[in-house]
């Protein structure tokens, strides 16, 4: 008989990686349903732990757990919109959509209570998250426009097209993830130029911007 392969050997989780563990687990929990209706105890059982275990890591209870799952959610949204500035802009922007729709897609159900509010354990900090996420949005796309000093109702398209881009992907996931995501990432690029359109009616540093954008390939 020969003899059996060793058992690979117990490894223990570091501080970091056991809170990396439970804010994954915390986050599957909260990407499909509502912050209220996933307890601590839920958490321990797709994590593979204990309730007290969780309360080590997070001693303020699911309160504390949920902002810091809404903040590892935050970090990734806005590395959506950092993409290389190499590139036709509106493709840079395509490519941008591409990776935030795919986490609304990720995240089905809970993309509202985790990005929307709405929930009760809404507070200010997890309301500053969200700003967070769309101010740095608004960044991304603003040095992706070249312009050294953007003026107000050029800042102020930009910040209305994120939000339309929310609402989108919210009526998206009501429809059934109707249209086909590409559709909707390239109707999103429509909108964003016809915002700019608008714009540029009323403002000419966002006209300029318009005409340039009229040759990017």
């Amino acid at each position: 008989m020969s003899p059996s392969a060793p058992s690979p050997a117990y490894r223990r989780l570091s501080v970091e990686e056991r809170r990396s563990q439970l804010l994954a687990a915390a986050l599957s929990l909260f990407a499909h349903r509502a912050p209220e209706e996933v307890s601590l105890d839920d958490v321990a059982e797709a994590a593979g732990v204990s309730r007290p275990l969780v309360y080590r890591y997070f001693p303020g209870g699911k309160q504390q757990l949920y902002e810091a799952a809404l903040r590892s959610a935050a970090e990734e949204l806005e590395q959506c919109f950092d993409e290389p500035r190499e590139g036709p802009l509106l493709e840079r922007l395509g490519r941008a959509l591409d990776r935030y729709l795919a986490f609304v897609d990720q995240h089905d159900a809970g993309f509202s209570a985790l990005l929307q509010g709405g929930s009760v354990v809404e507070t200010s900090r997890t309301t500053s998250i969200v700003d967070g996420v769309r101010r740095a949005a608004a960044e991304h796309i603003l040095s992706h426009l070249a312009v050294s000093d953007p003026g107000l109702l050029l800042r102020m398209t930009v910040k209305l097209w994120i939000t339309s881009c929310e609402a989108a992907s919210l009526l998206w996931l009501d429809e059934g993830k109707q249209p086909p995501v590409t559709e909707l990432r390239d109707w999103l690029v429509d909108q964003f130029i016809a915002v700019l359109s608008v714009t540029g009616a009323r403002d000419p540093q966002t006209a300029a911007l318009v005409k340039a954008l009229g040759g990017d390939g």
